[in-house]
């Protein structure tokens, strides 16, 4: 079972508005500690909020969510309505368009739901390195939060090191951490064996003495999908999250569609 901290990251929302769906009784806890009050859920949970993102992307209110939800609406049904709201938008606004976006990956997770990998996890050591980094603030942990924040990171620090005439050790490596005003400090890193650059910060990551690992094929922006059946391995491993996922990039190209992203989730597998 997830906190309500990690499900909301494994969920890409904030831990805000599952309070919010909890108190409206949208989205309840699968338990509640009765010691802590602390809430908990289930992996089989996100194919509810799944359902409840696209629907609120889709224009109905959550009390209209609701209902929808209590008739047991199917995947299948979801992607009717999605297809009718694309008609409609096609001439929109390019906010429009990205929020269509964002619609059809939580759909096409829906759609795969109950895939849960039997292979291409892997559990391993993650080795400490040394990275130059630079960082900034995304506003949340979605995909449309995160890249217009790290692409432009990236491409400065590869320029500062291109500068510094300061070779990469090791493929890219993204890493995140909540920050304080509520918000997501992103990291864009490079191994590096470098003690010191100009314009950028040297940072030694620490080991993981364990992390569940798994491929993702494709643009970071189509993540929802393999992040969450990474999620559900996890779960039905016996295995809890800790913290952030790590993103390291095992092939760039001009093409999103042509990359590969291996996603590294520290976990706890004492079971405790």
């Amino acid at each position: 079972m997830f906190s309500i901290g990690e499900f909301a990251r494994h969920g890409r929302v904030s831990v805000r508005m599952l309070r919010h769906y909890d108190a409206i009784g949208l989205i309840r806890p699968a338990c509640v500690d009765e010691a802590t009050g602390y809430r908990l859920y289930e992996a089989s949970q996100l194919d509810e909020l799944n359902r409840v993102i696209a629907l609120k992307d889709l224009g109905f209110t959550l009390q209209q969510v609701q209902v929808i939800l209590e008739e047991k609406v199917s995947a299948a049904e979801l992607r009717g309505m999605l297809r009718l709201r694309r008609a409609e938008i096609q001439a929109s606004i390019e906010a429009e368009t990205t929020r269509l976006a964002r619609v059809e990956a939580r759909l096409l997770t829906i759609e795969d739901e109950a895939r849960v990998p039997a292979d291409g996890v892997v559990v391993k050591r993650l080795a400490p390195v040394r990275v130059a980094e630079l960082t900034g603030v995304a506003a949340g942990y979605e995909p449309e939060a995160i890249t217009p924040v790290i692409q432009p990171l990236y491409h400065d620090v590869w320029c500062r090191l291109a500068s510094a005439d300061i070779p990469a050790a090791g493929p890219a490596v993204a890493y995140y951490e909540d920050e304080a005003q509520g918000g997501i400090v992103v990291h864009a890193a490079v191994p590096v064996a470098a003690a010191s650059a100009d314009g950028v910060t040297i940072v030694d990551l620490p080991e993981v003495d364990s992390a569940a690992a798994i491929i993702h094929h494709g643009s970071m922006d189509d993540v929802l999908a393999t992040g969450q059946a990474l999620a559900r391995w996890i779960d039905a491993s016996g295995y809890r999250s800790a913290g952030y996922a790590r993103e390291v990039t095992l092939h760039w190209c001009p093409d999103p569609e042509q990359w590969v992203t291996e996603l590294q989730q520290p976990i706890d597998t004492t079971g405790e």
